[in-house]
């Protein structure tokens, strides 16, 4: 069966898994209800990653879902959308990463963030951003 789109969770939405956080874990449970295909890209891996975190369960966390690596071809649109928007990678490469990983997966493309404004300038309408 064809999956239904695609959930992508930035660092605030891998942590708020990792936490068992209600609100998110409820929109998780309703993207495997639709068979989205939840994916986090490598980049948020480190960037959600600390001394403090319970790593068995981060690790069986990221267990269960997608770890999209950083191929050219998400580096090269990751840079196009930076480009288009006139960001600098510096400062938001990795949202630019996040970015570029939803687009090219599965549509309808959804992503949870707590970076909203950021996001939504990166992807525009051809995503839909999700604040938490």
């Amino acid at each position: 069966m064809a999956r239904s789109g695609t959930l992508v969770l930035d660092s605030e939405g891998l942590s708020k898994v990792v936490a068992d956080d209600r609100q998110v874990m409820t929109l998780l449970r309703g993207a495997e209800q639709e068979d989205m295909k939840v994916v986090v890209s490598v980049l948020t891996l480190i960037e959600a990653h600390h001394r403090k975190v319970n790593a068995a369960r981060f690790n069986w966390v990221v267990s269960r879902l997608t770890v999209e690596p950083v191929s050219e071809e998400i580096g090269r649109s990751a840079m196009k959308l930076l480009t288009d928007t006139g960001l600098h990678g510096h400062k938001y490469a990795i949202d630019a990463v996040v970015g570029a990983t939803a687009l090219l997966m599965p549509k309808p493309a959804v992503i949870l963030t707590s970076d909203p404004e950021d996001l939504g300038l990166l992807c525009g309408d051809r995503v839909r951003i999700i604040k938490i």
